[in-house]
């Protein structure tokens, strides 16, 4: 079994950076990949990068330029880098750990407001 805690979110004004973190502790077996997602009030899941094993990573189209998704393999910890935050950007943002095995793993998220 897979912990896993999502820090660094907050209140930021628009233009500004946060760095949240997805830290896993517990069984962990090989990595395969993570993924952070966003959900604002009434609005669908929206992925927003995803990092592999091998470090090869991909963004939504909303968020390409200002976020970078990397990690941490010593300690367990996947990062996205959040900067030129906008008001859209405001959302509740998850990890999801996918094991190389197959079984994946969710936070609890951070909830993030860009705002004024």
């Amino acid at each position: 079994q897979v912990q896993l805690v999502e820090s660094g979110g907050g209140l930021v004004q628009p233009g500004g950076s946060l760095r949240l973190s997805c830290a896993a502790s517990g069984s962990i077996e090989s990595l395969a990949a993570v993924y952070w997602y966003r959900q604002a009030p009434g609005s669908g899941r929206y992925r927003v990068a995803i990092i592999n094993s091998g470090g090869t990573t991909i963004y939504g189209d909303s968020v390409k330029g200002r976020f970078t998704i990397f990690k941490d393999n010593a300690k367990n910890t996947v990062y996205l880098q959040m900067n030129s935050l906008k008001p859209e950007d405001t959302a509740l943002y998850s990890c999801n750990w996918w094991e190389a095995g197959g079984r994946s793993y969710w936070g609890q998220g951070t909830q993030v407001t860009v705002s004024s």
